[in-house]
């Protein structure tokens, strides 16, 4: 019964992977169905926006402090607003963020959603890159895409690969509007109805006008000087860093380089403990943590016993005892995988034996249980019946008494009254004999 189930377990999971998209069977963290299911709320952003949520995205416990604060300071946005939490210990690229308090109520209403985002960039930037061009040629091709007085929409090539990408660029360059959109709308009909796009209805007060209801509403515009500091490689597909504006805002945390753009880079120890999703990560990030590598330490690493153990490992070696190939060549026998499977045979059978025995106990039990039960009631309704017909017992017996008495009078009367008979023959007698 248990090799069946195993087996039909077994079944359900190949089953299901095979239903899988292609790119899931390879190993990637996140399918394309999921890219653009997660990218369809901000692939419309202006492309130094975007950057900046993307990055930001990477560090999801800051930007949730982020979103208190800014809710606690409504009127503050743009530069000033970045320079007011300068003393926050936040990543620069959730530091830049206050100065969009829209970007950050919306991002609030879905922690899960920001952390998604953020593990997909890190472990998928090309593929997530790719998900936005994909995104925003459809909402151009379903005509809810296009220059406006807030945006400017430019068809170019990317450098490097040539291929053809959607640029979208403030219409002035230090005047930023946030695009508000209704992605079940704005790209038309969703070609992946498994997987829905994301929505995050637009916090209250940043509604304008009737645009929403199909394509694309603006706010109003935010100034900016340096709060926007990056921007999105497309030859890359990944994003970038401004150096001068990142120096100007970031005064306290200034890239000491001699070049006026420079490639954005993961800083792990700003992630807070946040654990990373996929096995790449963690290798490529959890190492760069301060103190990671003093962690083994406290799991009981020993620097000498490694040692002696590889010294030992060496001299096994020299003597021809190869423990590694010793394992490999046990794995390999297939007598000894057979030993091995016959061993795993009979733990089930023992296993299922002992649960067996387990059933057969616990069912006698509750038997003997029941019969104690039973036993312990009918004798308490005994007990309980005698006390209460003890009065009628009594009475019966003593009934019974007042007629074994009535009985024993009339035997006397009836031995009394034949005994003046019989005396009376022997009186009589004894006259005639006299």
């Amino acid at each position: 019964m248990k090799s069946l189930s195993t087996l039909m377990s077994l079944l359900l999971i190949l089953t299901l992977f095979a239903d899988l998209p292609a790119d899931a069977q390879e190993g990637k963290t996140f399918t394309v169905e999921e890219l653009d299911q997660m990218l369809a709320p901000i692939a419309l952003y202006p492309d130094s926006l975007l950057a900046q949520v993307l990055m930001a995205a990477t560090y999801p416990a800051d930007v949730a402090e982020a979103a208190k604060w800014s809710k606690a300071h409504p009127d503050q946005k743009g530069d000033a607003a970045v320079k007011m939490v300068e003393s926050k210990p936040w990543d620069p690229s959730v530091q830049s963020l206050v100065a969009f308090p829209q970007v950050l109520a919306t991002m609030e209403q879905d922690p899960d959603w920001v952390q998604k985002l953020g593990d997909a960039f890190l472990a998928q930037p090309e593929d997530v890159m790719d998900a936005v061009q994909r995104l925003r040629a459809a909402a151009q091709k379903a005509g809810n895409l296009e220059s406006t007085e807030q945006q400017t929409v430019v068809i170019e090539e990317a450098p490097q690969t040539q291929e053809t990408v959607i640029v979208i660029e403030p219409a002035q360059p230090q005047v930023v509007y946030v695009p508000t959109y209704n992605p079940t709308v704005v790209y038309g009909t969703w070609w992946y109805p498994r997987y829905p796009p994301y929505y995050l209805p637009p916090p209250p007060g940043y509604v304008f006008g009737t645009a929403l209801a199909t394509g694309i509403a603006f706010g109003v515009g935010i100034g900016i000087t340096n709060a926007l500091w990056g921007g999105c490689n497309w030859g890359r597909r990944n994003v970038n860093i401004n150096v001068n504006r990142y120096n100007n805002i970031n005064v306290n945390r200034k890239l000491n380089v001699n070049q006026r753009n420079a490639n954005w880079n993961h800083n792990a120890n700003n992630r807070r403990g946040v654990p990373y999703r996929d096995a790449k990560s963690r290798d490529r990030y959890g190492k760069q943590v301060a103190g990671s590598d003093k962690r083994q330490d406290f799991r009981g690493r020993d620097s000498q016993r490694d040692a002696s153990r590889d010294k030992a490992q060496a001299t096994l070696k020299e003597r021809g005892a190869d423990p590694a190939k010793g394992r490999e060549k046990l794995r390999n026998d297939p007598q000894t995988r057979e030993r091995a499977q016959s061993a795993a045979r009979n733990t089930d059978r023992d296993k299922t034996r002992a649960a067996a025995q387990n059933v057969d106990r616990g069912k006698a039990r509750g038997k003997a249980q029941n019969v104690d039960r039973n036993r312990t009631g009918r004798t308490a309704q005994n007990r309980s019946g005698d006390n209460a017909l003890k009065g009628a017992n009594n009475a019966g017996r003593s009934r019974q008494q007042i007629d074994r008495g009535n009985s024993s009078r009339k035997s006397m009367q009836r031995h009394s009254g034949g005994g003046g008979r019989a005396g009376g023959g022997r009186s009589g007698g004894g006259r005639r004999g006299r």
